[in-house]
């Protein structure tokens, strides 16, 4: 037996007859720093769960990462008996045709369909011969006639790859782990939550297991910093505290990038956030009109302003367009989410998608759009329900325009960053535990390796607030670390050369990057 396990193919990006536009491939310039121009964060994440699948059943496995059509046709002629289709909601037309493709060029294979994508209610018009909704590699053992309860390896991942700042091509070194999938909090927004069934499955239900795969990761790659892919990491601080003793012990100088909740951040404290690594940790705000019982209580201009003091990048995320938003309210909340001043601001309109609790009522009362392609579900193009205020057309307009009001107001994300790295350099200064020291030498060798970035930025900063800002993290530059050397003069102008070129074809439109298609064989 042979299983093919295979991503939504491209191009991504474009209109087309499978997709639309303003539904780009990469995660920070489609939803985070997607009107920041030339100075937009881009890169791309493989299909991790692809890789979980194949590294945890046992025929020989082949994962398709980012295939065009063509090239998922050549791979179905190697002869495959097993075909999976992974695809999210704004997918599904691509996933529809993959099966067709699938019945015609290997009418003998069984088709599996998996990933945020199933729910939606025409997932049968898909051929297939099962759809997995929730957690995969259980169901797909099951499927494949083995054991579903055998232990789960944790495969050996790259978190990112084609990333970019300022045009300039970087790599970008860090591992991917992922804990554990869903969460409990059941926001009624949130198709992960829904997905799993409101429940916490753990994969690394251990520091010591989380501790064993960054060894793993640091021995096979070199890696020494990981993305964390766990929804709420932080509301099993035992898992925490035990991988931060375990590092301690053992001297390695791991990093985190997290996802986690306001509430479990405060339980811990920024303090304990340093000790075990955190560089930089994502939540959502969503909003000040409607408060979510995991931001009670919860100061966020003292939180964000503290954990960008002690040098930890901070990602917030609002929702644009709850029932409670109109023209006055909804400009207050993002006025108020700006306001915080984190390193990065995520906007994502309202997106109902089915499995959901806002769904289930909207569908009820007759809300959603029956003629809105689902191509265009993605949370960044228009809204697909009818809100009491807002047309479609508005909706997309006035997203555009948060991101806007956030990029002229604060500036480029990119020097907020290098600004909360300075920070956290200057501010941990004269700790006398070891341990936290090495932190600080962490934070020193990447405000260096962002130092010629820096410098090059004051050319295309685009209004008197980011010129301000370039200026004055500059100066803090300059008083932490000197006058640059010849080295850090020579990378400037290598960076300026790049962003030149990047900043032309910002201009042309030519805005678009495409993932390269990355085979993975397992067991082959």
């Amino acid at each position: 037996m042979k299983v093919l396990l295979a991503s939504a193919f491209g191009p991504y990006g474009v209109d087309d007859e499978y997709g639309q536009a303003s539904c780009r491939m990469e995660l920070f310039h489609n939803q985070v720093t997607r009107e920041q121009g030339v100075f937009s964060i881009r890169m791309f994440h493989p299909s991790f769960g692809l890789h979980f699948l194949a590294e945890n059943i046992s025929p020989p496995t082949t994962v398709l990462d980012f295939p065009s059509e063509a090239r998922f046709v050549e791979e179905l002629r190697n002869g495959y008996d097993v075909v999976g289709i992974s695809f999210i909601v704004p997918n599904f037309l691509r996933a529809k045709r993959m099966g067709e493709l699938v019945r015609h060029h290997a009418p003998h294979a069984k088709i599996v369909l998996g990933g945020h994508g199933t729910p939606v209610p025409e997932v049968e018009e898909i051929p297939n011969d099962g759809v997995c909704k929730g957690e995969g590699v259980r169901w797909l053992r099951t499927f494949l006639g083995e054991d579903p309860e055998r232990p789960i390896r944790h495969p050996i991942l790259s978190d990112s790859f084609g990333g970019r700042i300022l045009g300039v091509p970087v790599v970008d070194r860090a591992g991917h782990i992922t804990p554990g999938l869903g969460c409990p909090n059941a926001c009624f927004f949130c198709l992960t939550s829904s997905f799993f069934d409101h429940k916490y499955i753990p994969y690394l239900a251990t520091g010591k297991e989380m501790f064993d795969v960054c060894v793993a990761i640091e021995n096979a790659l070199g890696f020494r910093k990981f993305y964390v892919m766990d929804e709420n990491f932080l509301a099993h601080p035992e898992r925490a505290y035990e991988l931060a003793d375990l590092m301690e012990k053992h001297g390695k100088n791991y990093r985190f990038s997290v996802f986690s909740s306001a509430e479990n951040i405060t339980r811990v404290g920024v303090d304990f956030l340093v000790r075990l690594g955190v560089i930089s940790l994502w939540f959502g705000v969503e909003s000040k009109i409607e408060t979510f019982t995991k931001n009670r209580g919860v100061d966020f201009a003292s939180l964000v302003r503290d954990l960008r003091n002690r040098g930890i990048l901070v990602l917030t995320s609002g929702i644009l367009f709850l029932d409670q938003h109109d023209r006055q309210n909804l400009w207050d909340d993002i006025r108020f989410m700006v306001g915080l001043e984190p390193d990065l601001m995520q906007f994502m309109q309202l997106g109902p998608a089915p499995f959901t609790p806002i769904y289930r009522r909207y569908k009820a009362s007759g809300r959603i759009m029956e003629n809105a392609p689902y191509a265009g579900w993605h949370g960044q193009g228009q809204i697909w329900f009818r809100h009491p205020e807002f047309s479609p057309e508005e909706s997309e307009r006035l997203l555009i325009e948060a991101f806007r009001y956030d990029y002229d107001t604060f500036g480029p994300s990119l020097i907020r960053m290098c600004d909360t790295i300075v920070r956290g350099y200057q501010n941990l200064n004269g700790s006398a535990n070891g341990f936290i020291a090495r932190r600080r030498e962490s934070l020193r060798r990447r405000a260096v390796k962002f130092r010629p970035f820096l410098a090059a930025a004051r050319y295309h900063a685009h209004n008197p607030a980011a010129r301000e800002l370039v200026e004055r993290v500059t100066a803090e530059y300059r008083d932490a670390f000197g006058s640059m050397t010849v080295r850090e003069l020579a990378l400037s102008q290598v960076v300026r050369a790049y962003a030149a070129r990047e900043a032309r074809r910002v201009a042309s439109g030519r805005n678009v990057y495409q993932p390269h298609t990355i085979v993975t064989r397992y067991r082959m």
